[in-house]
């Protein structure tokens, strides 16, 4: 006799339409290619009817945040704005899952409400890492990592198609490799990768440079944000004179060493404007500057307008 597994896939507004249906197809898929009812699922609502996705989609969902029945697994996706969706209810609704035994789950933004029940305290996470900067800054006890997926005691998948490894990995591992080979097949999905994957292209394919040097003086810099290195420090890590590493940066990437690093540490600054609610001083802090008035100096030199007219307008 077949045993089914029911997933549940709580759908918070602005989710992420691609990791939900990279989520959902392997499953649907499983079933089709092996015959079986394998896996059946249900979607879960705030209002018990529709969820809408960030591009405007609405999806029907079959309930809203009562006790689930049978459900083997739960997973929160979300996307864009998962502070202002993350509500008191929602959050009431998944600690009543896991104190009844319910296996929980994120993917995409999904390990942010998580860490807002309180539910990732001490463990390792994944999350899309347009995210990361502000989710470390408000959650200093997750052990965040920049990989795919992770599967801990609660199962977290980073964005976009890391939500199809993330189930071709759970069909692997409950009902074989050939089976999840086949409904990779029948995705066109011939680049599964592993959980530890990274989620982003490496910095040598980004710029299409195979320099070490260079892909090393930009993780030092990205490991650095909030204690700048001086370029010269930076070159002297890597054993080589500051001009060469000037030369370094002019010809792949057409910039200086200190202009690259001010634009990364102002990313930093406009992910957490845009994605927390910090106060720009501690902003300013996180991102190495020691004064409120030069970071804003600054970010308006680079953005055109000011920390205060970045948050509002939110683009």
């Amino acid at each position: 006799m077949t045993t089914t597994t029911h997933f549940a896939f709580l759908l918070l507004r602005d989710f992420s339409h691609l990791a939900f249906s990279c989520a959902l197809e392997p499953l649907r898929i499983a079933n089709l290619v092996s015959g079986k009812p394998l896996y059946r699922w249900s979607l879960i609502g705030a209002d018990g009817k529709t969820s809408t996705c960030s591009n405007g989609t609405v999806t029907l969902v079959d309930g809203g945040l009562e006790p689930t029945k049978g459900v083997d697994r739960l997973f929160v996706i979300s996307g864009i704005n998962m502070q202002a969706h993350c509500s008191a209810d929602i959050l009431t609704f998944l600690r009543r899952e896991r104190a009844r035994g319910t296996a929980l789950g994120a993917i995409c933004s999904g390990a942010y409400v998580l860490a807002r029940a309180g539910m990732l305290d001490g463990m390792e996470a994944a999350i899309h890492w347009d995210y990361h900067d502000s989710f470390a800054e408000e959650f200093p006890e997750v052990d965040l990592v920049p990989s795919v997926f992770c599967d801990r005691r609660i199962i977290t998948a980073s964005g976009g198609t890391a939500a199809a490894d993330l189930m071709l990995h759970l069909i692997a591992k409950e009902h074989g490799t050939n089976l999840a080979t086949a409904v990779a097949d029948q995705m066109c999905y011939n680049a599964v990768r592993e959980g530890s994957a990274p989620q982003r292209v490496s910095l040598q394919s980004r710029h299409g440079m195979r320099n070490a040097h260079l892909v090393r003086a930009i993780t030092l810099m990205e490991e650095s944000i909030e204690e700048p290195r001086s370029p010269s420090c930076i070159a002297e890590s890597l054993r080589i004179s500051t001009r060469q590493l000037e030369r370094l940066f002019g010809r792949y990437l057409n910039s200086t060493p200190k202009h690259y690093f001010m634009g990364l540490r102002l990313h930093r600054a406009r992910n957490l404007l845009v994605q927390t609610d910090q106060s720009i001083t501690e902003i300013a802090m996180a991102c190495g500057f020691r004064s409120t008035s030069h970071f804003t100096k600054t970010f308006r030199a680079f953005y055109g307008k000011t920390p205060l007219a970045q948050r509002t307008t939110l683009n």
